[in-house]
């Protein structure tokens, strides 16, 4: 800034032109959100490019019947009736019990046993799980209804009245 007696100071300030001619004033938070701006449109498809994406080709709906570990998982895609007939269940087993998985937004699988991780492909989900379990570790029997089909807070159970 400069400073002049009787003068009001002047503010140093980058200016370019607009369609006009006129000057356009720019500050350094609209440069800073026009460089972030232009960042963010040149890294996205990159980025988007970069992700895995599964396709038919890696066996996303091919069911499998095989002895991994010592163990027997089996699986097969279940179609959901109803508006959005593409949509698409798996029935997974682990030695006959019953392994939820789940699809993720990005077209990933992971598992109720790792659900920390994703993976491409239902039986890469599967393989994970059983090697979380290790040899000895079990899934568990879901009960048909909730809490073996009872309300989970039911007098009888917890002696509680509300």
């Amino acid at each position: 800034m400069e400073f002049s007696a009787g003068q009001e100071p002047t503010k140093a300030r980058r200016t370019d032109t607009s369609a006009t001619g006129e000057p356009v004033p720019r500050t350094r938070r609209e440069a800073a959100r026009w460089l972030l701006t232009s960042a963010v449109v040149t890294l996205a498809p990159l980025i988007t490019a970069s992700r895995p994406h599964p396709t038919p080709e890696e066996g996303t709906g091919t069911p499998f019947d095989e002895t991994y570990l010592g163990r027997r998982i089996r699986g097969a895609p279940v179609t959901l009736g109803g508006p959005a007939a593409s949509a698409v269940e798996w029935r997974v087993t682990v030695d006959g019990r019953p392994l939820h998985l789940m699809r993720r937004a990005d077209g990933s699988w992971l598992s109720m046993v790792d659900h920390y991780g994703w993976y491409r492909t239902p039986l890469e989900a599967t393989r994970a799980a059983v090697d979380e379990l290790g040899p000895r570790g079990q899934l568990r029997d879901l009960a048909p209804g909730p809490l073996h089909g009872g309300h989970p807070h039911r007098e009888a159970q917890h002696g509680v009245r509300a």
